[in-house]
């Protein structure tokens, strides 16, 4: 993984630090995943770490790594801002993808299941997916 990547953002927090992500992370991720719908190629993966990160039975790495790089996602201004139309989401996509390596199969079928009904719901139009 990228040394950068994870030294400067995907490093695991303490646990003030991580319950301050979580936090930021259950405020922002819906209406973050609603605007990048369209732009993330592995949406339902995305969404499957969210409920992975939020999931007490998961390791405490795992998470840490996971709400870093969640985090980083609903920041609407970072390395490069969101807002930027055709590449505001390739910075988060890079995180992303690099968490998912360093957690190769750590993110459960439960959260992959639990992030295919979200999407589900999300296409029936349900005001609000948690």
């Amino acid at each position: 993984m990228n040394k950068t990547l994870y030294g400067e953002i995907l490093m695991p927090g303490d646990a003030s630090e991580n319950e301050a992500r979580e936090n930021r992370v259950r405020d922002r991720f819906w209406q973050t995943v609603k605007k990048a719908t369209s732009r993330l190629p592995f949406l339902k993966e995305v969404i499957a770490a969210y409920y992975c990160a939020l999931d007490p039975r998961t390791p405490v790495r795992t998470r840490g790594i996971l709400l870093a790089a969640l985090a980083y996602f609903v920041m609407p201004v970072d390395m490069v801002p969101d807002f930027i139309a055709g590449v505001g989401f390739t910075d988060d996509i890079a995180v992303l993808t690099a968490a998912f390596a360093a957690l190769k199969g750590d993110i459960a079928e439960r959260h992959f299941l639990a992030a295919q009904n979200a999407l589900d719901r999300m296409e029936q139009g349900e005001p609000k997916v948690s």
